[in-house]
């Protein structure tokens, strides 16, 4: 039996997919959006990274968010054994690490945002902090989506070889 029959790269493929599109959300954060805020004064800072914070907590983020952990997960777990393993396990751990970054720092960075009344305060104990810890799970999501990338050539190398080597050659 071939690893397509077992749905190997799709939950792969999938997971590479889910997890670039968190990478790419975090990559325009720290490339576009922290940036532009900056230039805007303490009030209008604050209000639009509320409005933010209040928008992306929806159900087609979350199952990205969500998502990129599970199918990373469900596809280590698929994989063992296999020569391309050691690529989906640190994509995992790559995504894993930027997950919690999420969940321990800039998750209570925003609620602080959110219940700070003086918008001058609320800004200047986020700003710095939060765009720091948004850069270090860019990087993290990214690696992640390399490894999963390496893991998905290495797949299509395997079921060439697997589909060269069978008797009908199919």
């Amino acid at each position: 039996m071939t690893e397509n029959r077992t749905g190997t790269g799709w939950v792969l493929g999938a997971a590479t997919v889910a997890l670039g599109l968190i990478a790419g959300a975090f990559y325009v954060f720290a490339c576009a959006v922290m940036p532009g805020l900056a230039r805007s004064d303490d009030r209008v800072f604050v209000e639009v990274m509320r409005n933010i914070n209040d928008v992306i907590q929806n159900p087609v983020f979350f199952l990205s968010f969500m998502g990129a952990l599970v199918l990373t997960g469900v596809s280590a777990w698929q994989v063992r054994g296999r020569p391309y393993r050691g690529w989906v396990w640190a994509g995992l751990v790559a995504y894993a690490l930027a997950f919690l970054v999420t969940v321990a720092f800039n998750i209570p960075l925003n609620d602080d945002l959110a219940r700070t009344a003086d918008v001058g305060v609320a800004r200047e104990h986020f700003e710095s902090a939060w765009v720091g810890w948004n850069v270090v799970r860019a990087v993290l999501s990214t690696v992640g989506v390399g490894c999963l990338a390496r893991a998905l050539v290495l797949y299509g190398a395997c079921q060439r070889r697997l589909v060269q080597s069978s008797p009908s050659g199919v």
